[in-house]
């Protein structure tokens, strides 16, 4: 295994193209002079980390993983192709025979040197913290795909990102891009065993052109000691459309860093979120929306709950450009505080430049309905059905508006075992 140095990104680039080696060098820089974030910083107020990036290695080959196929991607009965990355190597791809190119980053580089310059490490800024820095400066592989003009892909893209190896740090990057009228979905998920003790940085590049569609849908199921501090970034042009889904529901400490562009007139952004913290686990999401175009429109809809010691953060920001006009934008968090010990932050934020625009932010907080649990128990059941019931209804609104609703009932039913859980332990009610 090798240290975070200038030698392990001479190795982790060994299969650069040009474009991509700049990048690197300048993220090398970054990197050796950013230091680690810290709460006083607006951006990660809240959150206190516990570990650095000195205490894990990068490993040069990839431990055992999990099946591919087993899980979420068993509730995909097809698929338009397949990508397992583990410690951050790309360890099996099946491309399939979409029209579309799909594969690792190394051999779509190695294959066509210059397709992937525009999507890959272009939107995240290196300088943006020392995480991004450091996946810059010494992630290699990962997985993208390229939808060619005007194809439409009907079956989804399932890549699935497994740490494997204790002790490790991985920098898996994804790319996705629909080029012009085109379309297609894409199932990403996160996932470790319980014991391995991990630090992931992953980044998510996803980019719409003009009247494209892409749909993507993220399942965060790390183990109870795995670390992540994940980014993503949507660019979309005119008349495009972007739906991403993200379920959080494992990690010690889970963050996601996302960044919309609605560059193009008449661009659209839905986000949505589920996310359930028990134990000790932090999950910390912060969210902006970036309205540049004219006649934008965007919905953020995100519902959490929390239990035990666990601590949720949301903070979700929207901004409207002076030429932003005829702009429509929301965003929704609303949490469910279900033990004492718990705790939630939600702080929703507007920038208003433009003067003809409809937006507008909600945000709420608190246990479980009195009234609505009466009335269920009124109607024969008793309390810990009824809590139960509460809370399978309360994620429903949220997961029902999933990319893909296959895999809103998988993760309906892991919330559900969550929660049921914590009432068998006698932890919750």
């Amino acid at each position: 295994m090798k240290t975070l140095d200038s030698q392990a990104a001479a190795a982790a680039g060994a299969a650069d193209s040009p474009w991509r080696a700049d990048r690197r060098a300048t993220a090398v820089e970054y990197y050796e002079k950013l230091d680690m974030p810290s709460p006083s910083e607006e951006v990660w107020r809240y959150v206190d980390l516990d570990f650095a990036l000195d205490d894990y290695q990068i490993t040069d080959a990839s431990g055992d993983a999990h099946e591919l196929g087993v899980g979420i991607a068993a509730s995909l009965p097809q698929t338009a192709g397949s990508l397992l990355i583990v410690d951050g190597h790309v360890v099996d791809a099946e491309s399939g025979s979409s029209g579309a190119v799909f594969g690792s980053l190394r051999g779509i580089m190695g294959d066509q040197p210059d397709l992937l310059a525009p999507y890959v490490g272009a939107r995240i800024p290196a300088d943006l913290d020392k995480f991004a820095a450091a996946h810059a400066a010494f992630g290699s592989d990962g997985a993208a795909l390229v939808v060619p003009r005007g194809v439409v892909v009907e079956e989804p893209f399932f890549i699935d990102v497994q740490a494997a190896t204790s002790g490790t740090v991985a920098f898996p990057h994804i790319a996705l891009a629909a080029e012009e009228s085109s379309q297609a979905s894409v199932v990403v998920r996160y996932r470790s065993d319980d014991d391995i003790d991990a630090l992931v940085v992953p980044q998510l590049e996803l980019s719409v052109a003009a009247n494209a569609n892409l749909k993507v849908t993220v399942v965060q199921h790390w183990g109870r000691k795995t670390r992540s501090i994940g980014y993503a970034n949507a660019v979309v042009g005119r008349d495009g459309n972007v739906h991403l889904g993200e379920a959080g529901v494992g990690a010690l400490f889970s963050r996601l860093y996302l960044n919309v562009d609605l560059e193009g007139d008449g661009s659209s952004a839905n986000i949505v979120g589920a996310y359930f913290g028990d134990e000790s686990q932090t999950l910390d999401y912060r969210y902006f929306m970036h309205h540049a175009g004219l006649n934008t429109d965007s919905d953020m809809f995100l519902k959490g709950a929390v239990q035990d010691e666990s601590l949720s953060v949301f903070t979700g920001m929207i901004r409207i450009d002076e030429g932003a006009q005829k702009t429509n934008a929301y965003q929704t968090n609303r949490n469910l505080i279900l033990s004492d010990g718990a705790s939630a932050q939600s702080v929703p934020n507007l920038e208003i430049l433009a003067n003809d625009v409809r937006c507008g932010h909600g945000s709420t907080m608190g246990p479980l309905d009195d009234e609505q649990r009466y009335y269920l128990m009124s109607r024969g059941l008793d309390e810990l059905r009824s809590n139960r019931l509460l809370v399978h209804g309360f994620f429903n609104e949220a997961l029902t508006k999933f990319p893909e609703p296959a895999i809103a009932e998988v993760v309906a039913s892991w919330i559900d075992a969550k929660y049921r859980a914590a009432q068998e332990a006698g932890r919750v009610k």
